[in-house]
């Protein structure tokens, strides 16, 4: 099935092979670094996603990992419509919870219970305030002044137990600083994956996977997602072939 037959109704449903993503309010729709991210973030039993969308990070994470129990949480009033709808309808249900909260009221919610966490994931927002937009929900969605870095990190590590994970999908231009703040907070980084949109560009898109404690060389993994013909390439054919419909 082609790219176009897993969109219908003007992109407002995008079918993967275990579940159904609708996106009739979410001001961010379904794009690549969920896909990305949701491939290759770290897992565990007990997994947090921070700003959930539409849902998909959890949806493919509870598939990914059979054991998993999910929480996730979303600011966005819209966007938490979306996924209730999208949990509700899949079938992993029972394992994934939602709740309408701020990442950073949900540190003050759980302080008491902390570390809770084996992975924590996040698509991070990262425009800055110069950029930001009329629409409310887009820019709590795409802006980092909605949740500074250095509170996204720090809260991460508070919420994971020792050896957790904390995974993450960025650009290049933030890259640095991020890494910086990860560093600070004490998190090591365990993986980093350059993804390349065609072989003779840069990576522009960097899923991070950092580990609370337990230090160790980085592994470096470069990937392409298109070939030299312009066709998605081996990689990304292999590493989406439990989710897209035309695998």
């Amino acid at each position: 099935m082609s790219k176009e037959n897993r969109h219908t109704e003007e992109n407002h449903i995008f079918r993967y092979k275990q579940f159904t993503i609708t996106q009739n309010h979410a001001a961010m729709r379904v794009g690549t670094d969920s896909d990305l991210l949701g491939t290759l973030s770290a897992g565990g039993n007990n997994i947090l996603d921070i700003g959930t969308g539409t849902g998909v990070l959890s949806l493919m994470l509870a598939q990914r990992f059979p054991n998993a129990q999910i929480q996730a949480i979303e600011i966005d009033e819209n966007a938490v419509l979306d996924a209730k709808d999208n949990f509700f309808a899949s079938p992993f249900a029972d394992r994934i919870k939602l709740e309408h909260i701020a990442f950073q009221d949900y540190i003050k919610e759980v302080k008491d219970t902390m570390p809770i966490y084996d992975s924590v994931v996040c698509n991070p927002p990262y425009f800055d305030k110069s950029l930001e937009c009329n629409n409310l929900s887009k820019t709590r969605a795409r802006h980092s002044s909605s949740l500074p870095f250095s509170i996204l990190i720090k809260g991460a590590y508070q919420l994971l137990k020792p050896g957790g994970f904390f995974s993450v999908c960025i650009p290049k231009e933030v890259l640095e600083d991020f890494s910086a703040e990860c560093t600070i907070v004490g998190f090591s980084l365990q993986d980093i994956y350059k993804i390349k949109t065609v072989p003779e560009k840069e990576a522009k898109r960097f899923v991070l996977v950092h580990r609370k404690g337990r230090e160790r060389a980085p592994q470096e993994h470069v990937c392409c997602m298109l070939n030299e013909e312009r066709q998605r390439s081996t990689w990304y054919l292999q590493l989406m072939k439990d989710f897209h419909l035309d695998r």
